[in-house]
């Protein structure tokens, strides 16, 4: 309290109520790849607003650019819902998985949630682009399948073949070969942050519209990522959305073809009849029987852990009592309930949503002595309706129909 010394009447500004915690963005992608202009602002994070600022930077100095998987997918990005991204251009794997050249440079950017490295799937580059993200914890990756055809045939025996290869003593060999189907699928990730698409796509050539190529989908599905998180939400799986900029796939994946894809985590672009071309998928590289299976459920959390490590930070070296975790349990719990109503979280109500808990019992003496304060959350996140039955049977009056999710 200050001193008051002369009579008379004051006023103060007492800080009072909730610190509300605000949601990160989710939707910002990072590239690293070869740019049309291969010697321009080499190894450097370049934020893009737009396709036209990219050719600007990356298309200058060059008579008549060459397209490259980089620009065919900050382009895809751009068409298809993405507002911003950050653009490393290096001129070859061994760069994407160089320090501080690659993937590297895109460790200081807080910003970006979403990594791709549009047409490199060897699997080296796989481990790079998985490793980066599992080192971060608070971005995915988007990985571009096989970029040939014929690799489905591969593709649809993965399981067997990674083990075949996994138990050989020349696995290592095999993989950097391509005799096994071990390069086809990128590895595990068992905490699910990455997931994998395949075909590869056909449309326009971004830097020549008079012809036709084939493209890696990784930025389309970056731009998708984007426009579901504007429109639905992060907790919207970015699934059964259309491809804009897709005239055509490289391999028209079937019904029974993706039955065996699916199930190993390899998520499908399907073309249908009506509905065109589509994502068909929304699984992560985890284990089918993993928690993290579904790349929504990563990135809710990502992002509910990152909103509330960046929210909270005027935690640090408050009083540690009684008071600071009432306050701690208020702030997330609005959050939290935020979220709910949103519906990311499952539940009637809030308290069937989530809890948090900090009190005494998890702030005991010996752990307040060591300096912290620690908070126990708990959250049920909203899962996607993957598999829809419908139940029909005859009874006596007419046809009864029993609708599941």
């Amino acid at each position: 309290m200050p001193n008051y010394l002369t009579p008379g009447v004051y006023v103060e500004e007492v800080a009072s109520g909730a610190r509300p915690i605000q949601a990160v963005g989710t939707s910002t992608a990072g590239f690293v790849g070869v740019a049309p202009n291969p010697s321009v602002r080499a190894h450097e994070p370049v934020a893009i607003n737009s396709w036209q600022q990219f050719m600007r930077i990356f298309g200058a100095g060059t008579h008549k650019a060459h397209t490259t998987c980089l620009a065919q997918a900050v382009y895809g990005f751009f068409l298809n819902g993405g507002g911003r991204c950050y653009v490393v251009n290096c001129q070859d794997e061994t760069q994407l998985t160089g320090d501080r050249k690659g993937l590297g440079v895109l460790e200081s950017i807080d910003e970006v949630a979403i990594v791709a490295a549009p047409g490199f799937v060897s699997p080296a580059a796989y481990d790079a682009v998985l490793s980066h993200c599992e080192l971060m914890e608070d971005r995915v990756a988007i990985l571009d399948g096989p970029a040939t055809a014929a690799a489905i045939n591969d593709l649809t025996k993965v399981a067997a073949a990674r083990m075949q290869v996994e138990k050989s003593d020349d696995g290592e060999k095999q993989a950097q070969t391509g005799k096994g189907a071990a390069g086809l699928r990128p590895r595990n990730s068992d905490a699910g942050y990455g997931a994998v698409y395949f075909p590869w796509i056909v449309g326009r050539d971004p830097l020549n519209s008079r012809s036709l190529i084939r493209m890696p989908p990784s930025g389309h599905l970056a731009g998708i990522y984007a426009r579901s998180d504007a429109t639905r939400g992060v907790h919207k799986a970015p699934a059964n959305e259309v491809v804009r900029g897709a005239l055509n796939v490289s391999y028209r994946v079937t019904r029974h073809e993706q039955a065996e894809l699916n199930p190993q985590g390899v998520n499908c672009i399907r073309f249908f009849p009506r509905e065109g071309i589509r994502v068909w998928g929304a699984r992560t590289l985890a284990p089918a029987a993993s928690e993290w299976r579904y790349i929504n459920v990563r990135r809710l959390f990502n992002m509910v852990k990152e909103s509330i490590a960046q929210s909270t930070r005027w935690v640090v070296f408050e009083p540690n009592d009684q008071d600071l975790w009432k306050a701690i349990t208020r702030d997330v719990s609005a959050f939290l309930t935020l979220l709910w109503r949103q519906g990311a979280l499952f539940g009637s109500t809030p308290q069937e949503a989530f809890f948090v808990q900090c009190d005494a019992e998890t702030n005991p003496p010996e752990v307040r002595d060591a300096g912290q304060v620690v908070t126990r959350i708990g959250l049920a996140p909203v899962k996607p309706a993957e598999f829809v039955i419908f139940q029909i049977g005859q009874g006596v009056g007419g046809t009864e129909t029993e609708v599941q999710q």
